[in-house]
């Protein structure tokens, strides 16, 4: 019989490590298949909550931010896309050229969760901004994203065009920083074990394996939905 573990993925749209994280967690999970059922929730975390609406140029803004040289971000971005090639998923660093705000994206996400295909947005959002090079603070781009999620186009049109979720994201936002989550991704297993960073896909396994090997249940009163 195969354990469920709640899985709390934190992390942001706009994290290339997010999208390498839960890549190499979908592996692993596929590597556990019949020993461990997940129950996955994606929770917001903004990289960038004060971003403007056009963005910032993606070399001024890592240089302004971590004081990272343009070869130092030139070896970054080599060892990103060649870590996405090894868990299947894509990187054009070389066009991705602005960071945007991605509070809308998170928004979406929220409804998408109701909807049963929060995991199938999440991956084409990190798509859109890291394979395609598109801006995922523009309504068009999310709502393309929507679709290809197999969600409803125009009730994705009609939460854009409101404030709706805006609460339940900063809320979840506040929630895990106040637990001590300051990077992404960060990866809550049954809201006690926390793994950091984006793994390589043994790492994850093992940690699952000896997780739903323990038989702990999650915290209930640490419980976000």
């Amino acid at each position: 019989m195969s354990k469920q573990l709640r899985i709390d993925f934190v992390s942001d749209v706009s994290c290339p490590w997010c999208a390498i994280g839960l890549s190499s967690l979908e592996l692993a999970l596929a590597r556990v298949k019949g020993e461990v059922e997940a129950d996955m929730h994606f929770q917001p975390f903004e990289l960038n909550p004060n971003m403007g609406p056009d963005g910032q140029d993606i070399v001024e803004h890592i240089t302004e931010k971590y004081g990272a040289t343009a070869e130092q971000q030139a070896n970054s971005r080599e060892a990103i896309r060649q870590r996405g090639a090894d868990v299947g998923f894509t990187f054009d660093m070389e066009r991705r050229g602005r960071i945007y705000n991605t509070f809308d994206a998170h928004r979406l996400l929220s409804w998408a969760e109701e909807q049963g295909r929060q995991r199938d947005l999440k991956m084409t959002l990190f798509e859109a901004y890291f394979t395609n090079c598109e801006d995922p603070s523009n309504h068009d781009v999310l709502l393309r994203a929507a679709e290809r999620a197999g969600l409803d186009r125009e009730s994705a049109a009609r939460i854009l065009a409101s404030d709706e979720y805006a609460d339940e994201v900063r809320e979840r936002e506040q929630f895990f920083q106040r637990a001590g989550i300051h990077s992404v991704p960060a990866i809550i297993i049954n809201q006690r074990h926390l793994i950091s960073g984006g793994q390589p896909p043994e790492v994850f396994e093992q940690a699952l394996r000896e997780i739903a090997a323990r038989g702990d249940a999650p915290q209930a009163q640490a419980q976000q939905q």
